[in-house]
């Protein structure tokens, strides 16, 4: 069995699932055996058990209160005990905040090899083999591991969300044995915006530091967004001095994404930033600096001021 645990938020799985679905399909089609199966943890999950099941072979759904919000430790519980209850051969973990957090303690419940933030994943031989990305994700390297279960992480952003399969696979309701929680959620706040999550975007305008000043940041990039419809992404510059949430940092050290047209504004392009939007479809680029290295992926490029193209932007999407 290929087991793979879901991302689901408001209702719907998330993108990075379906994209999980694929990962675990390269396996299986490079010679991994076992039926892919997806684990669907929460309370009230019925309708995303429903959805999973146009993706997998088979849908195992722990609907519980204790699962209602999100624990490292009863997720990583759940993910051990249910890889160990159907003989899992890999468990695949999204390579989100919350999976980071509680993949190792997976891998340590199984005693298994861990293989983190893969972009690719295949066969060799016996061996699951990965790849990833090191040394400020300037080197890509692959990785190998072998055993009788591996746990891995997927790089948000890195494979193409999966295509429905042809029938709907089966649902089973699934009994855990978790442990008493030694942290209590007392309260939650969510921040709330109208404009769609940079993980599930298939138009991103990111903000660099040629944008100028936080005020030409909301005048230009977000004054874009809105009218196109797009999601809002910042590079780390950005975020460092203060004008952007860290929740909008694309690179590297934040969201990795791979929409069909990403729109850099006052980008320079430096590889950290690269590596976490390089795969998009379609890159546009507008900086005043010729040479600046955005310019080098970049599919369309305007040398030239934001402040005077951008606003002739919005008029022409405006028409």
């Amino acid at each position: 069995m290929i087991l793979i645990v879901a991302e689901h938020a408001g209702g719907k799985l998330a993108k990075s699932t379906l994209e999980m679905v694929t990962a675990a399909r390269d396996v299986a089609g490079a010679g991994r055996e076992g039926p892919i199966t997806l684990l669907v943890l929460g309370q009230n999950v019925a309708g995303v058990a429903t959805e999973a099941a146009g993706y997998a072979e088979q849908v195992l759904v722990a609907d519980l209160p204790a699962l209602a919000t999100y624990n490292p430790e009863l997720w990583a519980a759940a993910a051990a005990q249910i890889a160990q209850e159907g003989e899992a051969n890999l468990v695949v973990i999204g390579g989100s905040r919350s999976g980071r957090e509680y993949a190792p303690r997976v891998a340590v419940k199984l005693d298994a090899p861990y293989l983190e933030d893969a972009t690719r994943l295949g066969m060799n031989g016996a061996a699951v083999q990965a790849q990833r990305y090191t040394f400020l994700a300037r080197v890509t390297e692959t990785v190998e591991a072998e055993g009788g279960v591996i746990v891995v992480t997927v790089k948000p952003g890195s494979f193409a969300p999966a295509a429905a399969a042809a029938g709907a696979g089966e649902q089973y309701d699934v009994e855990l044995d978790l442990p008493a929680p030694r942290v209590e959620v007392t309260g939650k706040s969510v921040e709330k915006t109208s404009r769609v999550a940079l993980s599930e975007a298939d138009v991103i305008v990111t903000g660099g530091r040629g944008v100028g000043s936080p005020e030409n940041f909301s005048t230009y990039v977000e004054g874009l967004a809105d009218r196109i419809g797009a999601g809002v992404g910042a590079t780390r510059a950005v975020v460092d001095a203060g004008w952007r949430p860290y929740a909008e940092q694309v690179g590297q050290t934040g969201k990795t994404v791979q929409p069909g047209a990403y729109i850099a504004l006052g980008v320079s392009g430096a590889v950290q930033h690269l590596s976490g939007m390089g795969k998009s479809k379609y890159i546009v680029a507008i900086n005043k600096d010729a040479e600046a290295p955005i310019f080098k992926v970049a599919d369309y490029g305007i040398v030239g001021d934001i402040t005077q193209i951008v606003p002739a932007l919005i008029e022409a999407a405006k028409k």
